[in-house]
């Protein structure tokens, strides 16, 4: 792939983690929310999961980018 691809694919993936951070953040905030007022946080709480899930794929997605750019050279 060439280099400028990477870096562009790369810089894509890196938004894609700081937006998740920010949803994860969220959704943890309303799982807490929900669990101290008593409410049923489960549908929240596998919502969180996924996000932590995905949230693992891309930050996989972003090292294999960033060690494709060093092989690159």
């Amino acid at each position: 792939m060439d280099r400028a691809l990477i870096e562009a694919h790369l810089a894509l993936t890196e938004e894609h983690i700081a937006q998740g951070e920010r949803h994860i953040a969220r959704q943890r905030d309303l799982v807490s929310l929900l669990s101290s007022s008593g409410c049923d946080a489960q549908y929240a709480r596998a919502l969180l999961q996924k996000f932590e899930e995905s949230q693992v794929m891309r930050l996989g997605e972003r090292d294999r980018l960033r060690k494709e750019l060093i092989d690159s050279c």
